[in-house]
């Protein structure tokens, strides 16, 4: 009997926890609020937080984590890492592991870490294959991924809880944001977001220009184009070339430089990718162009987000399709979104120090 794992909700105050989410931008923010949420809930807890490199900014230096453990890209596939990340989690000594992601990665990395409480999906809200890795597991509800992931908070009795992100925004960082947002001679600024990880959710380049001139014309804006990849900046450099002196092309930024600078923002324009979900955030209004994703899943987090074709929304097949779903989004529904926030007062002026 000494070995009977103890029931989930009698562990102590102070419980040891693993998030599991190494994804990219758009994962992370949509965990986030587990973090914070769990802080609440658990004020002496220990949360560690296993991620990629390339987006561990967006958790060090939170005040929810305690710990964040980088494990390299494809780290699953080598049985030396596999081993090495194994080590790393036992010696934190875990409790219990919340699944975000619902994937190998993710389930694996809360196997290995042997803790007695590994939380997850089960199985047809996550890859079948890898569900059972988890011996807690929720059935979730709701659609919105933010929602989704605090329900995998339930089985600690965590209910209702109060969304947000805290974005670990340093000093130095806001401080660079509002020099560049001061060189903008406008007293309101749109981001405009053409990059995304795969071509059939880009809009083309010539109608973020058209938005740009209408925002301008319209309510006075200046807009800055932000990339991310060469190939973006090929795409936000069209942008320019085409809004008649209507938008700037942005500097190179670091994770949390963007996001430093889209707080300073009044809107940001973006197809499903993290950019987006950044700027939601940090409290930015946003408008999310859909097309082969679902927004009722993937959206902008209670902002705007236009969806004209309804086409498959599996991951694989996001890649194998042309753009025709983006396609389907005119110029004219866009600045139609922009005059609905403006008329409910959703946009105000800048917000810059």
């Amino acid at each position: 009997m000494s070995d009977a794992i103890p029931p989930i909700d009698s562990l102590s105050h102070s419980p040891r926890i693993l998030i599991a989410g190494a994804g990219d931008v758009s994962d992370v923010v949509h965990s986030l609020p587990v973090a914070c949420c769990l802080r609440d809930h658990y004020p002496d807890a220990h949360l560690g937080w296993l991620i990629g490199p390339e987006v561990a900014a967006l958790v060090r230096g939170h005040r929810a984590i305690d710990e964040v453990l980088e494990v390299p890209p494809g780290w699953y596939r080598s049985p030396s890492l596999v081993r090495e990340t194994r080590k790393a989690l036992r010696q934190s000594k875990f409790d219990i592991t919340i699944d975000c992601q619902g994937d190998l990665v993710s389930a694996l990395a809360c196997y290995l870490s042997g803790a007695r409480h590994r939380i997850g999906f089960t199985a047809g809200h996550a890859w079948d294959a890898f569900a059972w890795l988890n011996n807690e597991r929720v059935v979730p509800v709701f659609d919105h991924l933010v929602d989704r992931r605090l329900e995998l908070l339930t089985p600690l009795r965590i209910h209702h809880p109060r969304v947000r992100w805290d974005l670990p925004i340093g000093r130095q960082d806001q401080l660079w944001a509002n020099q560049c947002r001061s060189q903008i001679r406008s007293a309101r600024l749109a981001i405009l977001n053409p990059g995304a990880d795969c071509p059939s959710k880009r809009w083309e380049a010539d109608r973020f220009s058209a938005t740009a001139r209408y925002l301008a014309d319209r309510y006075g804006y200046r807009s800055l184009a932000v990339w991310t990849t060469f190939e973006d900046r090929l795409m936000a450099e069209q942008i320019v070339e085409r809004s008649e002196g209507t938008v700037t092309l942005a500097p190179d930024t670091t994770l949390m430089m963007a996001a430093a600078l889209f707080q300073t923002a009044d809107l940001l324009i973006s197809s499903d990718a993290g950019p987006l979900h950044l700027a939601v955030a940090v409290g930015t209004p946003a408008i999310g162009l859909y097309g082969p994703s679902r927004p009722s899943d993937r959206g902008p987090y209670h902002q705007v987000s236009l969806r004209r074709q309804t086409e498959s929304s599996s991951h694989g097949f996001w890649r194998s399709v042309d753009n025709y779903a983006m396609t389907a989004i005119g110029v004219e529904h866009v600045c139609e979104a922009i005059d609905e926030l403006h008329a409910s007062n959703q946009i105000g002026f800048s917000r810059a120090a």
